[in-house]
C-alpha cells in the first residue's frame, strides 16, 4: 500500500512540473494531456445469507490517463490504472461457489493495471481508427466510469454480475459520427471459457491471469447511439465470439459462443436525471463448458460452477438536483448553489445469471437477485462527489435471503 502511495505522488508531482506545457485541449504547442480519477468506498454489511461478512474500506481505483498528440491525425492514449490499494495479489474467501474455500486473486501487471494503450487514428468525422488496446464498449460502464456520472457509489450491480467491468481487449476498433448518430466496431480477442461461473455468468472469461491473451478465437464488438434531443439519447451495443479456443489447455473441441446484446437510454433534463439498462446474454453448449470446468485444476484460480445458457439484467435509476429549486448563494464549500448538486437518486437492479440453463445445470434460484438502492450525492464542486446510499438486495432462495448494505464513500476526477 505505501509503495502504490509512492508511485502515485511521484506521477502526480511528474506531471504536475508539465502543467505549464499541457492544457485540457491537446495542440502542436501542448501535445501532453493527461485526466485521472479515483474512487474510496466504506460498505457496511448485514447480509443474512453471510452473517460474518465483515464491514470493509476500500481504494478501489485510480486512474491516470496521458494522452499524447504526434499531430493532428494521430494520438497516443494510456490508462494505467490501481485497484484496491493496487497489492498485485489479493485473498478472497468465498463461501458460496468454492465451498467455503480461499481464493487467491492475482492482478497481472503488479502494482498496476494496463487498461488502455491504443494509438488513435482520426481522419474525418465519419471513418476513425483505435488500435492496441482498449475498452469495449458493452453496456454504460466501459466510457462511462467516472464516479460523477453513476450516483452509487459502485457501478451497476446488474453490469458488475454479468460484465467484465471496465472490459479491455487487444484489437482495431473503426468508429465514425454522422449528425447525431454515432457508431464504433472492434475485431478483438475472444474470452475464455473457462473462467465461466454460476455467480457471474461470462464475466471471469476475461483473460487477466496469464502474461497474455490467448487469440485463438476473435470476437465482434458493435455499439451505435443516436441523440434524440440535447441531453437524450439511445443506444444498443453487442458481442459475439467462440470461447472455446482460448482456454488455457485445448481440452474442448465443440463451439461455445457468447452473445451479448444490450439497449440503453440516458436522459439529462435540467435537474432530471435518468439512466436504464437492459442486458441479454446467451452460451453455446453450456452444460458442456459446465463439465469441463469442473474438472480443472485448482491451481488455475477459477470457479468451476456450471454455467447459465442465458443470463439477463436490467437495472434503472433516477435522480434530481434539489439544489436547483434554492436561489443562488455562497456555500462553505463552494462558489454557489449553482455551481453544487445535491441529488438523491432511486435505483433498481434485477439480474439473473443462470436466467436459462441446460442438460444436466440446474438453475440455482440464488443466482437472481433484485436490488432496490437509495441515497445521496453531493458535489461541492463539479470534480469532487460524496455518496451515501443504503442498499436492499433479495436473493432468489426461500430463507435469509436478504443483503442489506450500508456505503459512503468519495470520487474526484482531475
Amino acid at each position: 500500500m505505501v509503495k502504490t502511495i509512492l508511485v502515485i505522488v511521484s506521477i502526480l508531482i511528474t506531471f504536475s512540473g508539465l502543467t505549464a506545457q499541457t492544457s485540457p485541449t491537446a495542440s502542436p504547442a501542448n501535445p501532453l494531456t493527461y485526466e485521472a480519477y479515483g474512487i474510496v468506498n466504506y460498505y457496511g454489511f448485514n447480509w443474512k445469507t453471510d452473517p460474518q461478512r465483515r464491514n470493509r474500506i476500500d481504494p478501489e481505483r485510480f486512474a491516470f490517463e496521458p494522452k499524447y498528440q504526434l499531430n493532428k491525425n494521430i494520438a497516443f492514449e494510456v490508462d494505467i490504472e490501481f485497484e484496491h490499494g493496487g497489492t498485485g495479489a489479493s485473498m478472497e474467501f468465498d463461501r458460496f461457489e468454492e465451498f467455503g474455500q480461499y481464493e487467491q486473486s492475482v492482478e497481472k501487471g503488479g502494482e498496476v493495471v494496463l487498461e488502455k494503450l491504443a494509438a488513435r487514428i482520426t481522419i474525418t468525422p465519419e471513418l476513425n481508427f483505435l488500435v492496441g488496446h482498449f475498452y469495449l464498449p458493452i453496456g454504460f460502464y466501459s466510457e462511462r466510469y467516472e464516479p460523477g456520472y453513476f450516483f452509487t457509489t459502485n457501478v451497476s450491480e446488474t453490469e458488475a454480475a454479468l460484465l467484465p467491468l471496465a472490459w479491455h481487449e487487444n484489437g482495431i476498433e473503426v468508429y465514425g459520427q454522422t449528425g447525431d448518430f454515432r457508431y464504433q466496431l472492434q475485431l478483438i480477442n475472444g474470452l475464455d471459457a473457462s473462467g465461466f461461473s454460476s455467480a457471474n455468468w461470462i464475466k471471469r472469461g476475461y483473460q487477466s491471469r496469464f502474461d497474455y491473451a490467448n487469440a485463438e478465437n476473435l470476437a465482434l464488438a458493435a455499439n451505435v447511439q443516436y441523440k434524440i434531443t440535447r441531453g437524450f439519447s439511445i443506444g444498443a451495443s453487442s458481442y459475439f465470439g467462440n470461447s472455446s479456443g482460448n482456454r488455457p489447455k485445448p481440452d474442448v473441441t465443440i463451439p461455445a459462443h457468447v452473445f451479448i446484446g444490450t439497449l440503453q437510454t440516458v436522459l439529462d433534463a435540467g435537474a432530471w436525471h435518468l439512466r436504464a439498462l437492459a442486458i441479454y446474454g446467451t452460451l453455446q453448449n453450456s452444460a458442456a463448458i459446465s463439465l469441463a470446468n469442473s474438472g480443472l485444476s485448482n491451481e488455475l484460480g477459477v470457479k468451476r460452477t456450471p454455467v447459465g445458457s442465458a443470463a439477463l439484467g436490467a437495472f434503472a435509476e433516477i435522480g434530481f438536483n434539489v439544489f436547483s429549486l434554492l436561489p443562488s448563494a455562497p456555500m462553505a464549500l463552494g462558489d454557489s448553489i449553482a455551481s453544487q448538486e445535491l441529488l438523491p437518486f432511486l435505483r433498481y437492479d434485477y439480474y439473473d445469471t443462470m436466467f436459462k440453463t441446460e442438460g444436466n445445470v440446474i438453475d440455482n434460484p440464488r443466482w437472481e437477485r433484485k436490488s432496490i438502492t437509495a441515497g445521496i450525492n453531493y458535489k461541492f464542486h463539479p470534480l469532487v462527489v460524496l455518496k451515501l446510499q443504503f442498499n436492499h438486495r433479495i436473493i432468489g432462495i426461500s430463507r435469509d435471503n436478504i443483503e442489506n448494505t450500508f456505503s459512503t464513500g468519495i470520487g474526484f476526477e482531475l
